[in-house]
């Protein structure tokens, strides 16, 4: 079987290449990938190659398929899987496997499988470890994002609280509490939001912070306080530029409580310090955000952990069961990935946009694999439109979507493109 796909040679060394994949052998699986988000984190296994923790030293001479957002359809199947998976089953895959303590997961260290491809390989491990997961919902880009979603879950349920005298941690958002997203209007945080709203565990109020009124008033469109206050949450959004006093402006927000969950969401000082400073009695932060500079750090208020019992987590990535959440919201209609995408593209756009993520305005870029199409704005849809009818109907169905990707969006292209 030969597959197309993206390839990392080393460091900014990219490679759209058909090769021949192997027979799979009794313990593996084939399967057909239709969808496969960027993440952030592949552009930093790009900038890094060999240097990059999950990336194999040689992988000059062994590339690897970059790429561990996606979802597709199960080709064939080894005979050790059979009583589990079938033919024509849809997919989705966790990729922090952590078989035998190892950091190896597709997308970073394998040269068979991985997201940015047309058809993959799966390796038992991936099955012995549960991170095959069937996937039942109608659009395929759903399962790649329930890879971002299942970060974010994660993160929420890595956040924990204290009762005075026990030493038993009560994990997750703080239930009523004050939630912040800070830097969270980008496609990360536009999932934290969603999930805050709509996930189990709600707290009685979040706030989301950021410097940009047009990413604001894009989030506030699509997660309104209107649809937050349905769900019992109290949702406000601010940018903070915009305050003489950043930090009484947010506490005042919580009637000088503070928050009792902090998501921080970029790697930027002033922003983490002003996370640390508005952190209520037992408050959590998680520093979501993974910079690319190993000695980045700020300064944290020592006396507030003493006396105020204020702590940090961290967390990169998600697992099985926090990927299993994601799927079950996302079948049940409680959460909607689609407000995380911006950008739509081909194959052949994966190789720039990856290396020039950071340069691309927007949320998540969204590939088909089967598709050649430059990376394309989903605002730009009507503008191209007026001179090509493939775009002017893509622009009709996202409108029906109040200008999100969708279902119906990617079925039509699937089918026209």
């Amino acid at each position: 079987m030969k597959t197309k796909a993206l390839r990392l040679y080393g460091k900014n060394d990219l490679r759209l290449e058909e090769f021949e994949l192997p027979a799979i052998t009794e313990d593996e699986i084939l399967a057909e990938v239709v969808t496969d988000s960027i993440c952030m984190s592949s552009y930093k296994a790009a900038q890094q190659g060999g240097d990059h923790k999950r990336v194999p030293d040689d992988v000059e001479n062994n590339p690897i398929i970059i790429g561990h957002e996606f979802c597709g359809i199960i080709r064939e199947v080894g005979a050790k899987w059979q009583d589990k998976f079938k033919v024509g089953q849809k997919f989705s895959i966790q990729p922090a496997t952590n078989y035998k303590g190892s950091l190896a997961a597709p997308g970073y260290s394998y040269q068979n499988i991985g997201g940015c491809s047309t058809y993959v390989v799966i390796p038992v491990e991936v099955m012995l470890c549960d991170c095959l997961l069937n996937y039942n919902g109608e659009a395929f880009f759903h399962g790649s994002l329930s890879e971002p979603m299942s970060c974010i879950v994660g993160g929420y349920n890595a956040m924990f609280h204290t009762k005075a005298g026990s030493y038993e941690h009560e994990m997750g958002l703080k239930e009523g509490g004050n939630l912040i997203i800070m830097a969270g209007a980008g496609p990360m945080g536009m999932g934290a939001i969603d999930y805050a709203i709509h996930g189990d565990r709600k707290p009685a109020l979040v706030v989301v912070t950021d410097i940009d009124d047009a990413r604001l008033a894009r989030a506030e469109s699509l997660l309104s306080p209107a649809d937050a206050e349905k769900n019992g949450v109290k949702l406000v959004y601010v940018n903070t530029n915009n305050c003489e006093d950043a930090k009484q402006y947010l506490m005042d927000l919580t009637n000088g409580v503070g928050y009792h969950d902090v998501m921080l969401m970029a790697p930027v000082k002033p922003v983490c310090e002003l996370a640390d400073s508005v952190l209520a009695y037992d408050g959590c932060v998680n520093f979501f955000a993974g910079p690319t500079n190993h000695e980045f750090s700020a300064m944290v208020n020592f006396y507030n952990i003493h006396y105020n019992a204020t702590h940090y987590v961290g967390t990169s990535g998600g697992n099985t069961d926090d990927m299993r959440e994601s799927l079950k919201l996302m079948e049940e209609g409680r959460i909607n990935p689609a407000v995380m995408v911006t950008h739509v593209g081909g194959i052949d756009s994966a190789k720039e946009s990856t290396l020039n993520l950071p340069n691309i305005k927007g949320g998540k870029k969204l590939i088909y694999t089967h598709v050649n199409m430059p990376l394309t704005a989903i605002d730009d849809f009507a503008e191209l439109g007026k001179n090509d009818p493939f775009f002017a109907k893509l622009a009709e169905i996202t409108a029906r979507h109040n200008g999100l990707w969708s279902a119906e969006a990617e079925k039509y292209l699937l089918e026209n493109k």
